[in-house]
């Protein structure tokens, strides 16, 4: 009996880390418990959250009874064995009604059980499940030493919670799977479409199918307002790796001290405040794609450490020693020209090659050969749905101002001024945005004539840019008593990202 024992024993101890499935581990248990106890039928329960037992294993009885739950405080037996910590006798004698009677599989189904056994399956003070054991012979279980049962008890105990925290894993997994599936589309819904006809849209479209199916490094360019960020989703959309997340990064706004840490993670202790072991961006987008926006203005230091990354998918923690992999396939973006940051030395020319493998331009506005009535329809849709105004149209003159103007600031700067007016229209109870609703175009020839920001001369465009950005900068410092978050509030601006800005373009307060 001790040798049968110890070989069931470890076969059960076995099926703890197996792949078998749920009901497979079940049946085995009380089968193994066939070899060492002397019954003619048992059951295995389950202890649920609305404290019933379920049967989930049978031998030598019906399987209807699989189909039943038993609530214990109407059947006195399972009552009295849910109760004890230590296995539970009940003669021939007992009065008590047994649950299983008339139900075993016998040639004689209507017998009477007339002895029978049971133990209470717990985990760290937790009530698990149950075990049952019916014979209908007299004093079967007479001589079975406690710890014999008690043994079997424990390791049916851990199996039951073994086999519950899988299914509450593989439950939890597909729960955080369809959440995750469901962000990713409605990320893709509010990001919209490209929308636009034009040679250019036409062109942007066929380099992105291009390239979206390989797992080359792109980096798109365009001025500010364009839609690289629309781009980008764009390309890992139509992507083999659509089913993974894309995972954004505004390399601008990295806060100052902890930049690294939100690339590549950090573990507990690292620094003050590390608390906790933490995965960076990189991490997160294991299996999908990084997209790093207004990469120009990371840092020499983090592009050094980038480049060791998509070099070699390999990265550590911040205070760690360990070397993790990772599959990431990076999409950049800047509206700065890096080819000129690498001649100024702000921006490494390896690192530069790395992303630079297949380029995407975004083109402007101004560029965009008739697309501005089709872009005008497309957002003034989103605002007759938002404020319910299904008849909200633009003139015709109002569009054609439209069309003359030169939008430094692209679609963004369009969809803004189209929005103002559109509100300003609705304010008015009119179904017709006319010119009087758009703000004043300065694009007058006095103005360009006496601004500085209009050279009559050939000039840089970057220095003209950088020039009007130092003025307003410092204009608004002015303004808000030299405080930088308040001059950031102004702004609508990050404070860091302004400070570091005003800091390279020389300002010092």
């Amino acid at each position: 009996m001790t040798s049968n024992m110890d070989h069931v024993l470890l076969n059960i101890a076995l099926n703890l880390s197996s792949n078998l499935d749920r009901d497979k581990q079940y049946q085995r248990l009380i089968e193994g418990m066939g070899q060492v106890f002397p019954y003619d039928a048992s059951a295995l329960f389950i202890f649920d959250k609305e404290g019933f037992l379920t049967p989930v294993a049978v031998k030598g009885l019906s399987s209807a009874v699989l189909g039943r739950r038993f609530f214990p405080k109407s059947h006195p037996r399972l009552d009295a064995i849910v109760k004890s910590l230590n296995p539970v006798r009940f003669d021939a004698n007992c009065e008590l009604p047994d649950p299983f009677d008339g139900v075993l599989l016998t040639e004689n189904t209507t017998m009477d059980v007339h002895d029978c056994m049971g133990c209470s399956l717990y985990v760290d003070g937790q009530l698990v499940g149950a075990l049952t054991m019916d014979s209908l012979t007299v004093g079967a279980f007479d001589h079975i030493e406690p710890v014999a049962i008690e043994t079997f008890a424990a390791l049916a105990a851990a199996t039951l919670r073994n086999i519950g925290l899988v299914e509450a894993l593989k439950t939890q997994n597909h729960k955080q799977k369809t959440v995750t599936e469901t962000l990713i589309r409605q990320a893709r819904s509010l990001k919209g479409d490209m929308v636009g006809f034009s040679p250019q849209m036409h062109q942007l479209r066929t380099n992105i199918a291009t390239v979206a199916k390989s797992d080359y490094a792109v980096l798109i360019t365009g001025e500010t307002g364009t839609g690289k960020e629309l781009v980008a989703h764009s390309v890992h959309a139509q992507s083999n790796r659509n089913d993974k997340p894309m995972i954004y990064v505004n390399c601008a706004a990295l806060p100052e001290g902890l930049a690294e840490s939100e690339l590549f993670g950090h573990v507990k202790g690292a620094f003050t405040g590390a608390i906790n072991n933490r995965a960076g961006k990189f991490e997160l987008a294991d299996g999908g794609t990084l997209f790093l926006d207004e990469v120009g203005e990371l840092p020499l230091v983090l592009q050094a450490k980038l480049l060791r990354v998509i070099q070699q998918g390999e990265l550590q923690r911040v205070g760690s020693d360990k070397h993790l992999q990772v599959n990431v396939r990076i999409v950049a973006a800047t509206n700065r020209k890096l080819e000129d940051e690498v001649e100024a030395g702000n921006f490494r020319a390896d690192l530069f090659h790395r992303l630079n493998v297949f380029p995407i331009a975004v083109p402007a506005m101004r560029k965009r050969e008739g697309d501005i009535p089709v872009l005008a329809g497309h957002l003034l849709e989103k605002v007759r749905h938002q404020f319910n105004v299904p008849n909200l149209h633009i003139h015709a003159k109002a569009l054609s101002m439209l069309e003359e103007q030169p939008w430094p600031g692209n679609v963004r700067e369009l969809e803004h001024t189209l929005t103002r007016a559109a509100l300003r229209a609705i304010q008015d109870q009119c179904h017709t945005i006319n010119l009087i609703h758009f703000d004043v175009v300065v694009t007058s020839d006095d103005v360009k004539k006496t601004s500085q920001y209009f050279p009559a001369e050939n000039q840089n465009m970057r220095e003209l840019v950088e020039t009007y950005q130092r003025d307003l900068i410092s204009h608004v410092l002015e303004k808000t008593g030299g405080v930088w978050s308040k001059a950031a509030a102004f702004l609508h601006m990050d404070r860091g990202n302004l400070y570091r800005m005003g800091k390279k373009l020389g300002i010092h307060r």
